[in-house]
């Protein structure tokens, strides 16, 4: 009819409905896309691919800490399947990672699914340089303080949560870890208090 309002498909029109309804706001995805347009959609809005350089350093990154996990754990100890030793759980899984290392450093080349290096890239090495400094200051100052500056960079700068919830969470977390393990289990983790 002439003069009324077209209805989006498995929606209403805001005036029938008394406001906007959630399937028919301007940035949300339609509920009855197909497979193929949906898609087509996340194609158009994925982030830009790898190159076969990009590819050939994050397998290079990969390897070099395989091997240097496969040195380390060798260092510990590696004992036998029957009586283990503390380096051999360490010693599989770095064989493993030396494994995938090389496969993807041969076969990767030619991967297109890998995506270009950006800005949040970086967050997963600060996760790991952030983890490393609480493992080498627990057992000089104890895990309270590591373990809370850990969560607050963590929440705070790599996850964006708000200040509030970080705070929050990364007091509860150690109150909980120092609950569990000082107080009710009494292991040998170092702690302050």
């Amino acid at each position: 009819m002439k003069g009324t309002p077209a209805v989006p498909a498995g929606g209403s029109t805001s005036a029938a409905s008394g406001g906007d309804s959630p399937s028919t706001l301007p940035s949300e995805v339609p509920d009855d896309l197909t497979p193929e347009q949906l898609a087509a959609q996340w194609e158009e809005e994925k982030p830009p691919a790898a190159g076969a350089l990009a590819n050939a350093a994050s397998s290079l990154v990969v390897l070099g800490v395989g091997i240097g996990a496969v040195i380390l754990s060798v260092s510990m100890g590696l004992g036998t399947p029957d009586k283990p030793q503390p380096g051999l759980w360490p010693f599989i899984i770095s064989c493993v990672m030396v494994a995938l290392g090389l496969f993807q450093l041969i076969l990767g080349r030619h991967n297109r699914d890998a995506e270009k290096f950006t800005r949040m890239s970086a967050a997963p090495l600060t996760g790991l340089v952030t983890l490393a400094a609480m493992v080498a200051l627990m057992p000089l100052i104890g895990f309270e303080l590591p373990a809370l500056v850990l969560c607050l960079i963590w929440m705070r700068f790599l996850g964006g949560e708000t200040w509030r919830s970080t705070l929050v969470v990364s007091a509860a977390v150690v109150i909980a870890f120092y609950a569990i393990f000082v107080l009710a289990l009494n292991t040998s983790i170092p702690h302050l208090f």
